[in-house]
């Protein structure tokens, strides 16, 4: 346990030394928050409820899919990261010191979006849905965290950039996240958003913070999406470490 809170300190230093990846996973979800959400529900606190989710949900799915995906595949090119591998205490501390570390930043940028939204629109939640939604973001970010580590380990770092940027906003726009809710999706997005992660992870928070009935369909898929992800993240992994070491 020392170790790995060693090593997720280590990551947060680097991340403040660092912070224009932080600043820039929370801007972009609060700036669309801004432009996005708050003209168009101020008399409307179910909808600006709603919004403020699918946005959270957003801003999970860009901060795993950009720390772990570029942050991984960036170390992997450091001479620092093999090293760790050979040492007594093996890849473990390292790895879950990074986790820890990505659950810290995570929560770091959801908090503009959370002042936006209270500042700036009618959006309600109970204490009780407060911490379930706090709840259903952990789970949502599981399935991006394993589709940035797959990423991460599978892609040289420049590879991982685009990787990152091309996957992001198909799966924010097919996920329907930037519709404002339930309800509000193009006929194409209506009909592809249940079997996206996206879409799955922001019905869990829907169903969270309020009376929105869970899809069947939406979990489905994302525990098959969850599932998958962490076959490619497992399979990514051996391969870099039977390239590298064997």
């Amino acid at each position: 346990m020392s170790l790995t809170l060693t090593h997720a300190r280590f990551h947060l230093l680097e991340a403040v030394r660092i912070p224009v990846a932080l600043i820039g996973s929370a801007f972009f979800p609060a700036a669309s928050m801004l432009f996005f959400v708050v003209p168009f529900t101020r008399d409307d606190a179910v909808g600006a409820t709603y919004a403020t989710a699918s946005m959270l949900t957003f801003t999970v799915m860009t901060t795993n899919l950009f720390q772990y995906g570029i942050g991984v595949a960036t170390d992997r090119d450091q001479p620092w990261s093999p090293y760790l591998r050979t040492l007594p205490s093996g890849p473990l501390p390292s790895f879950a010191g990074r986790i820890v570390a990505g659950l810290a930043m995570m929560l770091l940028s959801l908090i503009p979006v959370l002042v936006v939204a209270a500042l700036l629109t009618p959006a309600t939640v109970s204490p009780g849905g407060l911490v379930a939604g706090l709840g259903a973001l952990v789970l949502a970010a599981v399935p991006f965290t394993l589709m940035g580590l797959a990423i991460g380990y599978a892609l040289p770092a420049k590879a991982a950039i685009v990787a990152a940027q091309v996957l992001f906003l198909p799966l924010a726009f097919g996920g329907g996240l930037f519709t404002g809710g339930p309800g509000n999706e193009p006929g194409f997005v209506a009909t592809v958003a249940p079997y996206l992660p996206t879409r799955g992870a922001a019905e869990l928070m829907w169903a969270a913070v309020t009376d929105f009935p869970l899809n069947g369909t939406s979990m489905a898929a994302l525990i098959v999406w969850t599932v998958a992800l962490l076959g490619a993240a497992v399979w990514a992994y051996r391969r870099d470490e039977g390239r590298r070491f064997s």
